[in-house]
């Protein structure tokens, strides 16, 4: 890990300068010292020597010249992909997910689904970063080139503290505590929901949409939020619980204790208990002999079910689709956002999940202001979390952002 350089210096004004020109170059991907020089207002001279250190560093690297119709060409500068990596952890309920991205934030390695229950406890928390390490030795890769971690977790997360309230250990150790004590580089916690956002936004690139809602629909239901270039936390930190909004009259209680959340009706949870009431009800679907059998079904199968075009897993999928419309209509309307983007388990269901939402959105908002919005699958799909958590950890070592 590179220790004793700027990343570590929060008090020199030349290593704040380098921080902003790293900023830069993932913005824009390459730029030339002129380009450094404008974007940040400081002199050609100052920008050559602090670009030349950060070379001589191996954060930079010469991407040859730039393009030019007459005179001296530039030359034109990008991060180096092997200056360090970065590690991001989305838990899940049963297994998590690791994908490992270089200094580029290009994706070099993702598996999924590995098998394991984390709990609230040091020994959990001792046993992931074992497999997290084994994880990053088994490709090859030098445990000193890993610059930061980024684990994301479901529920209420408090970033700038480190605390999930999910997974609490206790009062005085946030959950952060422990990563570091076992892989010895910093460490960062965000919520699901808020990591899938930045991976998206970062990948759709930082300049396509300034302000965009990420709908995270898996077993549960959360929202992220990109207003005006920056993910946004609340007071607490606990904003995007589009979840727990009392939008529904159906008496069913939610996860929360309350009862008619949007979550209740729209959310993985909600899918499964839509499949078991009509199976119960004696509708057919090739989930019949398993629920038989079983008397029960995992939302796994039912996603599998909507893959293999199921009739009845369709039907279900669809009036997700429709009642999650109702949260985004609002959602527009409050926010009025250039993109939504849909994400998490339950997008398997395609255009079966998407039309009936956008139905419904066009139906219940106002079109003045939905006119702008394009609604969308995610890209990433099981990736978003890992991916974003990549890209926030190496935005929080680079001090490009809150810790």
């Amino acid at each position: 890990m590179m220790t004793g350089t700027f990343l570590n210096d929060q008090t020199s004004k030349n290593a704040a300068i380098k921080r902003e020109i790293l900023r830069l170059c993932i913005k824009h991907g390459k730029s030339s010292i002129g380009d450094f020089s404008r974007g940040l207002g400081i002199s050609v001279p100052t920008i050559t020597k602090l670009v030349g250190e950060l070379i001589d560093d191996g954060f930079l690297q010469d991407e040859g010249k730039l393009g030019s119709s007459g005179g001296r060409r530039p030359s034109i500068y990008g991060l180096n992909p092997e200056a360090g990596y970065f590690i991001g952890v989305e838990v899940s309920r049963k297994h998590f997910h690791l994908a490992i991205c270089n200094f580029k934030g290009e994706v070099i390695h993702f598996i999924q689904d590995v098998a394991f229950v984390l709990e609230a406890s040091d020994e959990s928390v001792r046993s992931m970063s074992k497999l997290i390490r084994e994880e990053v030795i088994g490709i090859g890769l030098p445990w000193e080139k890993i610059l930061g971690v980024g684990v994301s977790l479901s529920g209420r997360v408090n970033p700038e503290k480190g605390y999930s309230l999910t997974y609490f250990v206790s009062e005085d150790i946030p959950l952060t505590s422990g990563f570091v004590e076992e892989l010895g580089v910093p460490v960062s916690v965000e919520n699901d929901s808020r990591a899938m956002t930045y991976g998206e936004y970062m990948t759709l690139g930082s300049n396509a949409n300034k302000d965009f809602i990420f709908i995270n629909l898996s077993w549960g239901l959360g929202m992220g939020m990109i207003l005006d270039g920056n993910l946004y936390y609340g007071k607490s930190g606990f904003s995007g619980e589009l979840g727990h909004i009392p939008l529904l009259d159906n008496n069913i209680i939610c996860r929360c204790g309350k009862v008619g959340c949007l979550e209740t009706g729209a959310s993985g949870s909600a899918l499964h208990r839509m499949m078991v009431d009509k199976l119960m009800q004696g509708r057919q679907s090739s989930l019949s002999k398993i629920f038989k059998e079983k008397g029960d079904i995992e939302l796994d199968e039912i996603l599998q079910a909507i893959r293999e075009e199921d009739v009845l897993a369709i039907e279900c999928i669809g009036e997700i689709g429709e009642i999650l419309g109702r949260g985004i209509a609002a959602v527009i309307n409050i926010f009025n956002p250039g993109l939504v983007v849909i994400g998490g388990r339950l997008i398997v269901g395609k255009d079966y999940l998407r039309l009936p939402v956008k139905t419904a959105v066009n139906r219940l908002s106002l079109s003045r202001v939905t006119s702008d919005t394009k609604i969308r699958l995610s890209t990433l799909g099981l990736r978003a979390a890992s991916v974003g958590n990549c890209l926030l950890a190496r935005a929080k070592v680079l001090g490009l952002m809150k810790k």
